[in-house]
Order: C-alpha cells, then sequence, then structure tokens
C-alpha cells in the first residue's frame, strides 16, 4: 500500500463522526508500521480525544518507530484536551504524514513545530483537496467566523414546492425525504422564516433511529411564532428565534418564558441575515440548513450566504401561476446575476434526482 492508500483510509474513517465533533473538525488518523496498518482512531466529540491519541493507544508501544497519517496538523494547544503532538512524540512517532495544516490561529503550523524539533520527519499536503471538502465547516466557521450553510429544497420539474391549493406532502419520495433527515443530522441547525411556521407549524426534528436533532432557527422579524407552535412547545430541540428591535418587548417575554431565546439580528424591517449568521456562528453553531420556502430559500442566496445546494427534483409537473416555487422573492433581475453552481453531482433517489453542487462566490 502507498502513503495514498494510508491517507484515503484516514480520510475514509474520520467521516465516522460526521455530525458530531462541532465545533471542532473532523479528523482520521492510521498509525503504520512495516507497510501495514496496525492501529486507527478518529475523533468523536467535543471534549474527548483526538483521532491521533485514539491511534496512539491503540498501537500502544507498536507506535515507536512507526508513521502517523492524519488528516489534519495535530493541534499543539491544550483546550478541552491536551496536545496531540506532544502525544505524538512521547508515543515514538517518527514520521507523520498529514493532509493539511490547521487553519485555526491557536495551531496553524505550531503542531508541525513541536514535531519537527523532536526530530520526527514531517510531510504536509498529501490529498489535501480531499481533506479540505471534509472539513468545508469547521474551514469556513474557524476562519471567516460563519457558519456553513446548506439550502435544501425539493421540487417538481417545473420548480413547483406546492401546488396552487397549497398541498406539499409529499413531492418527493421517501428515499429524498430520509436523506433529508440526514441532513438535519449532521448540521448544527435548520433554519426556516416564520412563514413556514405559521402553514405548517413544523416540529423540525430528525426521525432516523440515532440521529440527533439540530437547533431550530426562526427567522421572525415581528417574532410573530405562535406559543403553541410545535418549536416552541415540544422541547426537542433547542429553538432560537430571530427578530429586530421592532419585535414586541412583551412577546420576547413570552417565549422566554416557554424556554426560547431570542436574537436581535437589526433594527429594520427585516432579520439582517449576515448579522444572525455571526450570532450562530459565535454560539459555536458550525453548520445551517436551510430548509424554509421560497422567500427565505432567495433572501439567503441574494445575501451571499449560501454555500451549497441539495435540490431534490421529483418527476412531477404541477403547474399553476400562484404555485409556490423553491426560489421566489425579487429574484434576480439579471442571468449574471444568478445563483450558479459548480461542482455538480447528481444521484438517484428512488424516482427523484437529487442535484448538488456548491454556489459560486
Amino acid at each position: 500500500m502507498t502513503d495514498e492508500n494510508f491517507m484515503r483510509e484516514a480520510l475514509r474513517i474520520a467521516r465516522n463522526a460526521e455530525g458530531r465533533t462541532s465545533p471542532n473538525p473532523l479528523v482520521g488518523a492510521v498509525v503504520v508500521r512495516e507497510g501495514k496498518i496496525i492501529a486507527e482512531g478518529w475523533h468523536r466529540r467535543a471534549g474527548t480525544p483526538h483521532a491521533e491519541v485514539h491511534a496512539l493507544n491503540m498501537a500502544g508501544e507498536l507506535s515507536k518507530g512507526a508513521t502517523l497519517y492524519v488528516t489534519l496538523e495535530p493541534c499543539s494547544h491544550f483546550g478541552r484536551t491536551p496536545p496531540c503532538a506532544r502525544a505524538i512524540v512521547d508515543a515514538g512517532i517518527t514520521r507523520v504524514v498529514a493532509a493539511m495544516t490547521d487553519p485555526n490561529p491557536q495551531v496553524a503550523g505550531r503542531g508541525f513545530d513541536i514535531l519537527r524539533a523532536a526530530g520526527i520527519q514531517v510531510e504536509v499536503g498529501l490529498l489535501e483537496a480531499e481533506a479540505r471538502r471534509l472539513n468545508e465547516v469547521f474551514l469556513k466557521w474557524v476562519t471567516r467566523k460563519l457558519p456553513f450553510v446548506t439550502l435544501k429544497f425539493a421540487c417538481s420539474l417545473d420548480g413547483k414546492i406546492a401546488t396552487v391549493g397549497g398541498e406539499s406532502q409529499w413531492i418527493s419520495g421517501i428515499e429524498s425525504r430520509t436523506f433529508t433527515h440526514h441532513l438535519r443530522d449532521i448540521n448544527d441547525a435548520i433554519l426556516v422564516g416564520v412563514g413556514t411556521v405559521l402553514a405548517d407549524n413544523p416540529s423540525l426534528t430528525t426521525r432516523l433511529v440515532e440521529g440527533k436533532n439540530p437547533v431550530r432557527v426562526i427567522v421572525d422579524s415581528n417574532a410573530r411564532t405562535p406559543l403553541d407552535a410545535t418549536v416552541v412547545t415540544d422541547k426537542s430541540a433547542r429553538t432560537i428565534i430571530a427578530v429586530t428591535s421592532n419585535a414586541p418587548a412583551e412577546k420576547l417575554s413570552e417565549l422566554a418564558a416557554c424556554g426560547v431565546e431570542t436574537i436581535c439580528a437589526g433594527g429594520g424591517k427585516r432579520v439582517d441575515l449576515e448579522i444572525l449568521m455571526r450570532e450562530l456562528a459565535s454560539r459555536e453553531l458550525t453548520s445551517v440548513l436551510v430548509e424554509g420556502g421560497g422567500t427565505i430559500h432567495f433572501a439567503m442566496l441574494n445575501a451571499g450566504l449560501v454555500d451549497k445546494v441539495f435540490a431534490f427534483v421529483a418527476p412531477k409537473i404541477i403547474g399553476g401561476a400562484n404555485a409556490l416555487t423553491a426560489v421566489a422573492g425579487a429574484g434576480f433581475e439579471r442571468l449574471s446575476d444568478a445563483a450558479r453552481l459548480k461542482d455538480l453531482t447528481t444521484t438517484r433517489l428512488g424516482d427523484d434526482i437529487l442535484i448538488s453542487g456548491y454556489v459560486e462566490a
């Protein structure tokens, strides 16, 4: 096996904890001796041992003279756990192959400095593009102080998300809906507009046996969310309601008494979505799934806040000039202004087609 094979294994096992390590990155580590993998480890959750420590503990004395493959630079600082770079030195590892440098200012090359100072051979950059894609959420959060935002919608072939009579369940098939719950499971937060709450009274939870519920974020400028709405009463997940300074103080007090947190994001008629995203990031919510209606979808795209899109397209034609569309709002006036996707992938999910891609800057 080659260095690339071992690094691909480290990248593969890192995904075992997808959606569980926030605000930490996904990291995988593999210990190799005499051309064979003798131990593996991945970071499981913030506050628990890092991938390197799991792998080194598994390898034990066999770590002496071995090579460690790791998807991200070993940490050099005391955070929730001790520094991994020092643990690698103490274990007797003689060579470290890392996919990329950690952009976290608390690390940013210092981990490699510790290793090199101890005489360990360090190589950086193997499968770096794959490692960056693995940790696209963490990289945006730690460098830009913004969450990674994914926009998801299900629509007909003609772009409708409901009939002219308002019927929307179900446009997509069971396979697409199951994948949607996977997206909820791996994101820190799910965001909708108050219109979705008023129309559908959703729970915005994950229907997977071992899934976790994201924090529910409601964009509600004037605090119109009813006190008997499911997102207020069910206590299945934390709920944050984003308002403006125009929201009635009495209603905010009532929401607080129900255990709902409110964020004041701007003083205009509408919530300032960039302010809201920065507030969510400051609360260590590193990823946000936008799953609302056409108005909030356009607002997020128009603000340049969406990173990735998942569009589930069902083989149905609904029609209707007044039927709701996946992206509404004012719309882009010129094609040159339209949001454009790159790095596209298409996947068959039952009878539906999932189109996913990244929004060009």
